[in-house]
């Protein structure tokens, strides 16, 4: 088990309990954002999604989940059991980046083969998680942005569990930069067989910490565990397991 680590909360003076690891944590009773380190306010815009569901709902959306697309079973909504229903505000960095690459490679699929130098250029809200250990589908989740406020503790569900961030922004820019460059790369392959050299630039805008709500089920069938990823601002299921079925299709 992780040892919570508390610090005083130096606008209200409440208790702000904090994992190690965590560098950024928000005060419960008041709102107030800070770093850990320094105990100083948080400079940058912290903002937050609203979860629109409540368990009853969340559950009412996997049974339709279930019920729909032909790769699952037909018994899946009927024979399955929900386990668990997790919400948590997982903390996220949202980083505009517009980024250029420029890169020559080979095509070889002619003989003989040809030489081509080409540019990517593309604009990004790139989304970080910002928990180093965890994984997160973050390419498949499509932060619903027009819902974005102001952070407001008041608005966390009493069941709801927030997670504090473990990076800075400087660290979050940084890994959105790796990012970027191996998702241009991917792109370049898509153009020529071998790449002989890459550059890449970027330029960085001003990056946004927000919470956003997501439902962390757990149901099972036919005696085994599967995993839902459910965005709770939009009801809408970001990544789900889905048991096989008797043509060995997932």
């Amino acid at each position: 088990m992780s040892v919570i680590q508390e610090i005083r909360c130096s606008n209200c003076g409440a208790p702000i309990t904090f994992n190690p690891g965590e560098i950024i944590a928000t005060c419960q009773y008041c709102g107030f954002t800070c770093v850990i380190e320094t105990g100083k306010a948080f400079t940058l815009e912290h903002s937050m999604i609203l979860n629109e569901y409540n368990p009853t709902q969340t559950k009412e959306l996997v049974r339709n989940w279930m019920k729909s697309g032909f790769l699952k079973p037909g018994d899946l909504a009927k024979s399955s059991k929900i386990l668990e229903k997790n919400l948590v505000y997982l903390p996220f960095w949202m980083v505009p980046v517009t980024a250029a690459s420029k890169y020559k490679g080979i095509f070889e699929r002619l003989v003989p083969p040809v030489v081509k130098e080409e540019k990517i250029e593309k604009k990004y809200d790139w989304l970080v998680l910002a928990r180093k250990a965890a994984e997160f589908p973050t390419r498949e989740y499509d932060v619903p942005l027009e819902g974005k406020i102001v952070y407001d503790f008041r608005k966390v569900e009493g069941f709801a569990k927030v997670l504090n961030s473990e990076m800075d922004e400087r660290e979050a820019v940084e890994l959105a930069k790796q990012q970027i460059e191996a998702h241009h790369q991917f792109l370049a392959k898509q153009d020529v067989d071998r790449i002989i050299e890459m550059k890449n630039y970027f330029s960085i805008g001003d990056s946004v910490y927000i919470h956003a709500p997501i439902w962390f089920i757990a149901y099972e069938y036919k005696d085994e565990r599967y995993n839902i990823i459910l965005d709770g601002a939009t009801g809408t299921v970001i990544k789900g397991d889905i048991p096989a079925t008797k043509f060995g299709l997932f």
